[in-house]
């Protein structure tokens, strides 16, 4: 059976209850990214741009902590409070996806933590192969 290694950033408060990522059986999954300031429970100022900025570098930073990177990412989830948001959260994800470009799916929900605008949680090969 393959070990499970769980991975926390700044990027999360110490107080919330789950893993930044998790790595196991040659994969890591991570947790739901927002663009919140980094340890603290409030959102970036700067709307849609900002939030999926900050949000983008959560990610990184949750891979690069379980030893992954984002050009190792096989699969994107991204859910928008407004799914008018769509064109425009395209134009930052390329700043951060610019040759790989992971399988993704976009999502329309009713609700996000601290009122996000976008969240974005990836499963991504472990290593650096």
């Amino acid at each position: 059976m393959s070990k499970i290694e769980a991975f926390r950033t700044d990027a999360l408060p110490a107080e919330l209850p789950f893993s930044a990522a998790l790595r196991g059986a040659g994969l890591v999954f991570t947790s739901g990214q927002i663009g919140n300031v980094p340890g603290e429970m409030r959102l970036v100022e700067g709307g849609l741009k900002a939030e999926a900025q900050q949000a983008l570098e959560h990610l990184r930073s949750a891979l690069e902590a379980a030893g992954s990177s984002l050009d190792r990412v096989l699969k994107c989830t991204v859910f928008f409070a407004d799914m008018q948001d769509f064109q425009p959260f395209n134009d930052i994800y390329r700043e951060f996806f610019n040759g790989h470009l992971p399988a993704r799916s976009g999502i329309e929900v009713k609700g996000l933590a601290l009122g996000a605008r976008v969240e974005i949680e990836c499963i991504a090969l472990a290593g650096s192969d």
